[in-house]
């Protein structure tokens, strides 16, 4: 007996077989992209950390130059306390960071990761961090000098921010503005992002972005929440 090319039932059964095929292809596609796409993760992430001490380079140059310029990762907890045993490089803020607003894990679970690079013989300290935006998470890279206060450089980046308004966290109008200021004022985060125009230029704060108010405000909590948690860290190391 033949098969009835018209019939539903062949119909239904072509499309079942069709949609496991090609399901099953790209199930086999993503496994073989994903070591790929791990590596350019890594590269981007090391490009960003290097970014934040005015390093640029492209990704073919990216694991060489951070093998050079970055001589220590730490690892702290929420206290400030040192983490024996865990990569800096390995701890993942972003998804950190979405598990705590899920409540999948509480503050005390956070790992807080930092790099410690040298250049032109004086140590450099990045911190990266994440925050939240008008549409969704922001984060970044930020680079303290030796004393552990002064800015030495900021990177930071977005997903779904608007285009020209907080989309500009990313641009160097924007992030140059934190080089030279300071994060601490009598033992307290001081920096502050003020509203475009809203403030005048100081040792502790920098312009935010026209029509970009949320997501400026947003680059401010992270900061301060952030630097927060490293204080105890940096006195410790400055005693």
């Amino acid at each position: 007996m033949g098969i009835n090319k018209n019939s539903s039932g062949y119909t239904f059964g072509f499309a079942i077989v069709m949609v496991v095929v090609v399901g099953a292809l790209l199930a086999f596609a993503a496994m073989g992209l994903k070591p790929f796409q791990d590596k350019n993760v890594k590269l981007e992430k090391m490009q960003n950390i290097l970014s934040s001490i005015n390093i640029v380079t492209d990704r073919d140059q990216a694991s060489d130059l951070f093998d050079k310029y970055v001589v220590e990762q730490v690892v702290i907890n929420q206290r400030g306390e040192v983490i024996e045993g865990e990569m800096a490089f390995n701890v993942d803020v972003k998804k950190q960071y979405k598990e705590l607003k899920a409540k999948a894990i509480t503050e005390d679970d956070m790992l807080y990761p930092m790099f410690v690079c040298e250049k032109e013989g004086e140590k450099i300290y990045v911190v990266p961090m994440v925050g939240t935006g008008l549409w969704g998470p922001i984060w970044g890279f930020v680079s303290l000098e030796s004393d552990l206060n002064t800015i030495f450089g900021a990177n930071f980046d977005h997903k779904t921010e608007t285009p020209g308004l907080g989309a500009e966290i990313n641009q160097t109008s924007f992030e140059g503005q934190f080089s030279g200021d300071n994060i601490y004022k009598d033992g307290e985060v001081a920096i502050e992002v003020f509203k475009s125009g809203g403030g005048e230029a100081t040792d502790y704060g920098v312009d935010g972005i026209t029509g970009g108010t949320i997501t400026s405000k947003g680059v401010e909590e992270m900061i301060i929440r952030t630097f927060g948690v490293y204080q105890p860290y940096f006195q410790k190391t400055n005693s």
